[in-house]
């Protein structure tokens, strides 16, 4: 009875320390969800490695030493340095908040530092093989693979999140205008242009979607039953649709790298990228450069007589 109490009373501190900060991410800095509960897995791993290490109950209790030994032992367990730096900034945002609530006193994350990263390039599908996908012959009318064309060729054509693409409904659209309004990080609010195939790829869609079903959900994107898709549902349409395309991750934001990478190779600027994709500052979409600049260098090692 005495290990049980002793549990609940652990369990009980950490959701009084957690509880409120996750609530001032969700209702106050407005958070999504897949971004709050990041935070959460974060704090639980560092509170379980705070008991099983230190018989610590309570998170607020951790000292700088803690700290900086979790990180060695996620190094250890061979955790990159981007997922590290990203539980380092959980802590930093979680003990910054408790200070500015009185609810501790000292911080002790204040002199731990984050990992150097090396930059890892986006992948992208290059724009031959996704237009030649895009362009086969072959295009049956069955739903399932119109849907799933569809999925690719929004996400390809207007560079929006995996989560944004699943609150698409049909009042998103302005056909008239070929605009798609959506909601992005942080609740803002963006406008994108589409193209009229893409248009009438929708159109085609969206009657072939009411056919099919009598009483479909009114999200655009919808499964084999006519309810709501979810995340791993738009994986496994993503995956299976980039194989022979893609040698590396065949994941949604792929597309949206594919898409930003092609609108830069083919003359658009950095600012007009950046509005498009809905980040919140520049050095977010310049990234894209970096690719850019391999792809310059590739050439160049190719077609320079002395380049070698």
């Amino acid at each position: 009875m005495g290990v049980r109490f002793i549990i609940f009373e652990s369990k009980f501190l950490v959701y009084m320390s957690t509880g409120k900060f996750i609530r001032y991410l969700q209702y106050e800095k407005r958070y999504s969800p897949h971004t709050v509960k990041a935070y959460q897995n974060d704090l639980r791993s560092f509170q379980k490695y705070l008991e099983e290490n230190y018989e610590i109950s309570d998170i607020k209790d951790a000292r700088s030493e803690m700290v900086r030994s979790w990180i060695v032992t996620l190094m250890d367990e061979k955790f990159g340095a981007k997922s590290i730096n990203r539980k380092i900034s959980t802590l930093k945002a979680f003990y910054k908040y408790l200070l500015r609530e009185s609810l501790v006193t000292k911080n002790p994350v204040a002199n731990v530092h984050t990992l150097k990263q090396g930059h890892h390039l986006p992948s992208y599908v290059e724009k031959e093989k996704i237009n030649n996908w895009l362009d086969k012959d072959e295009k049956p009318e069955d739903f399932d693979y119109v849907r799933d064309r569809l999925v690719v060729l929004v996400l390809y054509s207007t560079g929006i999140r995996l989560s944004e693409l699943l609150s698409l409904n049909h009042a998103s659209f302005n056909f008239s205008e070929n605009t798609l309004k959506v909601m992005g990080k942080r609740n803002k609010e963006r406008i994108i242009p589409f193209s009229i195939e893409l248009r009438e790829e929708i159109l085609n869609y969206l009657e072939l979607k009411q056919k099919t079903f009598s009483n479909p959900d009114e999200v655009l994107i919808v499964t084999n039953k006519g309810t709501a898709a979810y995340p791993k549902f738009i994986y496994r349409i993503v995956n299976r649709s980039l194989t022979g395309l893609s040698s590396s991750v065949k994941s949604p934001h792929v597309l949206r790298h594919t898409f930003a990478t092609h609108m830069l190779n083919n003359g658009a600027g950095l600012n007009s990228i950046k509005e498009l994709l809905g980040h919140a500052s520049l050095s977010a979409t310049q990234i894209y450069t970096h690719t850019t600049i391999e792809q310059l260098k590739s050439i160049y090692s190719l077609a320079h007589p002395r380049a070698k």
